[in-house]
């Protein structure tokens, strides 16, 4: 075999089955011997949509998701999304192609150190220089990134090493590496310090962190809430473990989260953390959280832990594991008093939806659409005021929620919807984007044609940069600069350019159809709201 052949080979032994890229010189080899093979690819119109594509498409599969990119721009083009994945802790193989080993370091055309740029964003990174070495680098290259705290890999592969004939296909059983040895199993000693807390603590509170989500862990935690009878909020990236008819879910904290899941989280005399950062949107100010409250920090990344507060108890560990041993000490406490007054205080929050005819009013829309769906779902959102408005205003009945939370990359929901849906495609996907957003990625609407995909699209269409004349709103006395997007292209057009269904919703008379007709539309469709140009989303800047 050539060593395309064995990448091919090696793929499919870690049961690959969809791969999302776009083609190159360096890369062909590859994609030669892909036809070959039942893998699908999934040609991309951006290179860094191949990495959203792959990130999205992990979040519904559970499965490491695989992008791969020529040489040059077209792995540059990839930095962004490698990026957003690190920043989320998503699992990705990335390969892409390279110059010809001997011509590495003489700046050849479309030569790039991809390895040295990625450097900051990656788990691991590889520069294959024998083709004998493709299958364990393969074999280790998922090992890396779908253990401990998830992230991308790199595995760059000269085009000479891709050509290279004459090799036989051995394939690792298993993975040993010496200097990468996840602790998986929380200490015993650390674990039965939590109980013990909790035999102490009045108010406790677990806040949940997208951790829970990438260690499928919700069962575990939640069956713990439940035991000790113990409340929980989510962070932006926790949103959807936690379900709204839940008497023991608060809601979402940070700054784009409510007040009351705040004040719960203010006035606990015990914080879990379970998975989550202690990073400045779920956490504005981390030293007061530890100020008159003890903290329990648990987490599969020792980094992690203490970065920006400092835990009375750090738990380095699986959530899968540690709340398998916490649910097995038989002591059971109950928090009645303290969960009622919770609940009391998400009765009396105040309402943020406005009333209007003029236009769509976005927060409103949100609350709607995600009362009407359930576990089927998932919400994939951009980043900017759609993102606020999504994650303030989502209703949570069992409906998945994806977003960008550590990078906030724009341009990201279309392509995480596309690679969402290829990965699950019994799930209803529904993307939420705001007009200037959505231009950074629209392209990807011909990837969503050619691989036959049923995906709803919202557009928010304020005509402007909303998230950037927000702040120029508040920081800059209202002194608005380089936002306006005076109202092109006409996304109706576009629409029918690519032949998708399209409607436009004006008012909020209109909103409950136009919600009707996105959930009921066969296929793919957009629909475009019509939002206040001023509308700002009560966030806290």
């Amino acid at each position: 075999m050539n060593g395309a052949e064995l990448l091919v080979k090696s793929l499919e032994k870690e049961n690959v089955d969809t791969v999302f890229g776009y083609p190159g010189v360096s890369i062909c080899p590859f994609f030669d011997k892909l036809t070959e093979s039942d893998i699908h690819p999934v040609l991309v119109r951006h290179e860094v949509n191949a990495a959203h594509e792959a990130n999205g498409f992990y979040r519904t599969r559970k499965k490491v998701g695989v992008c791969i990119s020529s040489s040059g721009p077209g792995a540059t083009n990839l930095i962004t999304g490698i990026a957003t994945a690190f920043a989320d802790s998503i699992p990705l193989i990335v390969i892409t192609g390279q110059v010809k080993s001997e011509h590495i370091g003489s700046d050849l055309f479309q030569e790039a150190d991809i390895i040295g740029a990625c450097e900051s964003f990656v788990k691991y990174s590889y520069l294959i220089k024998n083709a004998s070495d493709i299958p364990k680098t393969v074999k280790e290259a998922f090992y890396i990134a779908s253990t401990g705290r998830k992230g991308p890999v790199l595995i760059d592969i000269p085009v000479d090493v891709l050509l290279d004939e004459g090799h036989d296909f051995n394939y690792p059983d298993s993975v040993n590496l010496r200097t990468y040895k996840p602790t998986l199993k929380g200490h015993s000693v650390q674990i039965k310090k939590i109980i013990n807390e909790l035999s102490k603590s009045k108010s406790p509170i677990i806040m949940i962190g997208g951790g829970v989500k990438l260690s499928e862990s919700e069962e575990e935690v939640l069956s713990f809430s439940k035991k000790h009878n113990i409340p929980f909020v989510s962070t932006l990236m926790g949103l959807g473990v936690g379900k709204d008819d839940n008497p023991l879910y608060i809601g979402m904290v940070g700054n784009n989260g409510s007040k009351f899941a705040n004040k719960a989280i203010n006035e606990a005399d015990c914080l879990i953390v379970a998975g989550a950062r202690v990073a400045d949107r779920a956490v504005k100010q981390p030293d007061l959280i530890t100020k008159n409250k003890t903290l329990i920090h648990i987490d599969v990344d020792p980094a992690e832990i203490g970065k920006n507060a400092g835990p009375n108890i750090p738990v380095v560990g699986d959530l899968k594991e540690v709340f398998s041993e916490l649910n097995k000490f038989e002591d059971q406490f109950d928090f009645t008093d303290w969960v009622n007054r919770l609940n009391t205080y998400k009765m009396t929050r105040e309402g943020l939806r406005e009333s209007t005819d003029l236009y769509v009013d976005p927060k409103e829309f949100v609350y709607l659409l995600t009362q009407g769906i359930k576990d089927e779902s998932v919400i994939v959102t951009d980043v900017g005021q759609n993102q606020i408005y999504a994650c303030s205003n989502f209703v949570s009945k069992g409906a998945g929620f994806v977003t960008s939370g550590g990078f906030g990359c724009m341009g990201f929901s279309l392509p995480a919807a596309i690679g969402a849906k290829i990965g699950n495609k019994n799930k209803r996907i529904i993307s939420l984007n705001g007009d200037g957003a959505f231009q950074m990625s629209m392209a990807e609407l011909s990837t969503l044609k050619q691989e036959n995909l049923d995906i709803k699209i919202v557009i928010f269409n304020n005509k402007a940069l909303g998230m950037i004349k927000e702040y120029q709103h508040l920081k800059y006395n209202n002194n608005y600069t380089f936002n306006e997007l005076n109202g092109f292209p006409h996304f109706e057009d576009i629409a029918r350019a690519y032949e998708l269904d399209y409607k436009e919703c004006h008012s909020n008379k209109e909103m409950k159809n136009c919600i009707k007709w996105l959930l009921n539309s066969k296929g793919s469709c957009i629909l475009e709201l019509n939002v206040d140009r001023d509308a700002f989303t009560s966030m806290n800047m």
